[in-house]
């Protein structure tokens, strides 16, 4: 058993309590006011728009820290900010955290990260126009694909899932890479905005996306021109099997961008960290916060998602931060 199942295991032997009863005041009346930097994503991302809304949260709760949304290229950049220490805090989805904490490609060792929080699942999204020739996942061999931005969560999910299908060319890294066998997609580093564009204009046949549901960005697309959701929850047991639970079958629900019938895909949980060395004070203050307004946090980001105790502690690899761990021994009761 790892040392952070350990850790929950002590948490949950404590009873889950009711979350009304966590306190609204603050840690402290007097004192200098903690200062937390917190790399989210692009600007216009769904990471962004939870760094800012917590930003506001946090900024009205009267509490003495103060949360700075860092903007970033989400989450592998957010890893490496917060190992080196520009940022306190960061928003990153549960495979690359694992990657980072187990010290696996492409972090050259482990990083202290420490969790606070499971906070929502992202859904992975890979889309294609409906009246294309792109039905399955096998017809994007030798095609352009929108693959997620370099240093994005969601370029690590894409090239796996490509990867699960047999379509992936991409090599470990090596002074001259070796080209992409003919049955590999052509996988296309670009951001959400550009992605969009993209296949808008016909330069990329499949857009691959990991995010709350519905995605603005997608919703409005899907708004303009037919498009077709490829399932992608047979290569779930594949994934599961090399990288862990991490990865789950979700399930997009017929009526978000217009989909007749449901579409299984693959899910992946996204946390919120912190360095090891943030004060336990400043992350029982900031998680009060967090749990007071889920609702508000998670409005923009994903629909009819809740946040509770039991999912919040669920980490995986990651430890939780010590913070945490008091923070959710007294809400339990």
């Amino acid at each position: 058993m790892t040392s952070a199942e350990v850790t929950r295991r002590r948490v949950m032997g404590l009873g889950l309590g009711v979350l009304a009863g966590v306190s609204a005041g603050c840690s402290g009346d007097s004192g200098p006011v903690r200062r937390l930097r917190l790399a989210t994503g692009p600007e216009g991302g769904p990471y962004n728009a939870f760094g800012q809304a917590l930003a506001q949260a946090v900024a009205a709760s009267g509490r003495r820290i103060e949360i700075v949304p860092v903007s970033t290229a989400a989450s592998v950049d957010n890893l490496r900010k917060l190992d080196d220490g520009s940022v306190e805090l960061a928003l990153a989805m549960a495979d690359v955290a694992e990657d980072a904490v187990l010290g696996r490609e492409p972090f050259p060792r482990p990083t202290a990260a420490t969790a606070l929080a499971r906070v929502y699942v992202n859904y992975t999204h890979l889309l294609v126009p409906a009246d294309g020739p792109v039905r399955s996942v096998r017809d994007l061999a030798g095609r352009p694909v929108a693959a997620g931005a370099a240093g994005s969560g969601v370029q690590v999910v894409a090239e796996r899932a490509l990867r699960a299908a047999g379509l992936s060319g991409a090599p470990a890294p090596a002074p001259a890479p070796a080209p992409a066998p003919p049955s590999a997609a052509d996988e296309r580093q670009l951001g959400l905005a550009a992605s969009v564009s993209a296949l808008r204009e016909g330069s990329v046949d499949a857009l691959f996306w990991s995010g709350g549901v519905p995605t603005p960005a997608l919703a409005d697309l899907a708004r303009e021109r037919p498009l077709r959701f490829l399932p992608l929850d047979a290569h779930v047991g594949a994934l599961r099997e090399r990288y862990g639970p991490v990865y789950t079958a979700v399930t997009l629900p017929a009526g978000v961008y217009g989909l007749t019938e449901p579409v299984g895909t693959i899910g992946v949980g996204n946390y919120l960290l912190a360095r090891a060395d943030v004060p336990q004070g400043a992350v029982r203050d900031l998680l009060q916060v967090v749990f007071e307004r889920w609702r508000d946090l998670l409005r923009e980001v994903t629909a009819g998602a809740r946040l509770e105790p039991r999912f919040a502690i669920s980490t995986g690899e990651v430890p939780l931060h010590p913070g945490a761990v008091a923070h959710y021994r007294s809400v339990y009761g």
